[in-house]
C-alpha cells in the first residue's frame, strides 16, 4: 500500500478520515495524497469560462492551499510523506482522475461533509465514489484514536464474480494480519437452505489460502441490517463488501446496500468494486 488518497472538504469528518490514513500510512510506510476539490458555483464557472472573475478564482485557490498547508503540519502527520493537491473539477471525476494519475492504492473518506464551497463528502458524492471507484474505498464515520483491523467482516454471496474483489480484500487484510469473518446474510427475500450456502462458501474459499477466518450464515429481515447486526455480534473493526454484482444475488451488491451501509453503519466500511 504505497499511496493513500484522502479527499477533504476541510470538515471534521474529513479530518477523521485523514487521522485514520495517517495511522495506516505510518504502519505501512505509505504516502498520503490530500486532495481538495474546488467546485465553484455554476454561475462562477460560467464567468470563468468567459474570462471574468479570475481574481476570485485565484483567491479561492490561495485560501485552499493555505488551509492544506495548515493541515499538513498537524502533529499526527509528522514524518509521513504528504502531497497536497487542489483541483478544480467535479468531486467524483476529480477523485477518480487523481487516483489514476497517482496510482492510488486506497481511498479514505469521511462519511459527511459540512463545509467548503460545495460540500465534497456529503450524500451523493460519497455514494458515487463508493459505487464507481475501481480502487478500494474506506469510509470513516467518526474519530478513531486507535485504528485497528483485527476483526474484519466480509459480507458476500460468494459467487464467482466476487473472486477478484475478494483478492483485493485479502491484500488489504494482510497489512493488518486480520481475522476474517466471512458471512452470507439470509433474508426472507433471498432465502437459501443452509447446506446450499455452506457448499457455496466452502467451494469459494477453497481457492484461497485462508488461515485465520470463520464462515457464518446470519438471518435477518434485510441484508443491510443483517450485515450491521452480525458485525456488532463479532465486534468487527471494519465491514467489507463488494459494490456491484451482475449475477447471483445481484441485489446483494447493488448500490443501495453498499451506500446504505456507508450511511447507516457506525463502523468503518470498505468497498471493492466487482
Amino acid at each position: 500500500m504505497k499511496r493513500i488518497l484522502v479527499p477533504t472538504d476541510f470538515s471534521e469528518h474529513a479530518e477523521d478520515a485523514l487521522k485514520v490514513a495517517a495511522q495506516i500510512a505510518r504502519k505501512n510506510d505509505s504516502e498520503i495524497i490530500i486532495l481538495h476539490m474546488l467546485e465553484l458555483p455554476h454561475q462562477m464557472n460560467d464567468a470563468i469560462m468567459g474570462g471574468v472573475s479570475i481574481p476570485e478564482t485565484m483567491l479561492f485557490m490561495k485560501k485552499a492551499n493555505e488551509t492544506l498547508d495548515e493541515i499538513t503540519n498537524r502533529n499526527y502527520l509528522e514524518g509521513i510523506p504528504v502531497t497536497e493537491i487542489v483541483k478544480m473539477d467535479r468531486p467524483t471525476h476529480g477523485i477518480s482522475q487523481v487516483s489514476k494519475d497517482y496510482d492510488i492504492d486506497l481511498i479514505i473518506m469521511g462519511s459527511h461533509g459540512s463545509s467548503g464551497i460545495e460540500e465534497l463528502l456529503i450524500g451523493s458524492n460519497t455514494e458515487k465514489v463508493v459505487r464507481n471507484s475501481e480502487i478500494p474505498v474506506l469510509v470513516i464515520k467518526k474519530d478513531i484514536t486507535n485504528f485497528n483491523a483485527d476483526n474484519i467482516v466480509f459480507a458476500s454471496d460468494f459467487s464467482s464474480e466476487t473472486k477478484k474483489p475478494f483478492e483485493k480484500f485479502l491484500n488489504f487484510t494482510k497489512f493488518f494480519e486480520s481475522k476474517i469473518h466471512l458471512v452470507t446474510i439470509c433474508t426472507p427475500n433471498s432465502f437459501k437452505p443452509t447446506h446450499v450456502i455452506q457448499k457455496t462458501m466452502h467451494e469459494f474459499i477453497s481457492e484461497f489460502n485462508l488461515t485465520n477466518y470463520s464462515t457464518n450464515i446470519y438471518n435477518d429481515t434485510n441484508i443491510e441490517k443483517g450485515i450491521i447486526n452480525f458485525s456488532n455480534s463479532v465486534n468487527a473493526d471494519i465491514i467489507g463488501m463488494c459494490t456491484h454484482g451482475r449475477t447471483g444475488f445481484a441485489h446483494f451488491f447493488n448500490g443501495s446496500i453498499s451506500e446504505g451501509l456507508v450511511n447507516h453503519a457506525v463502523r468503518p466500511v470498505i468497498t471493492f468494486k466487482v
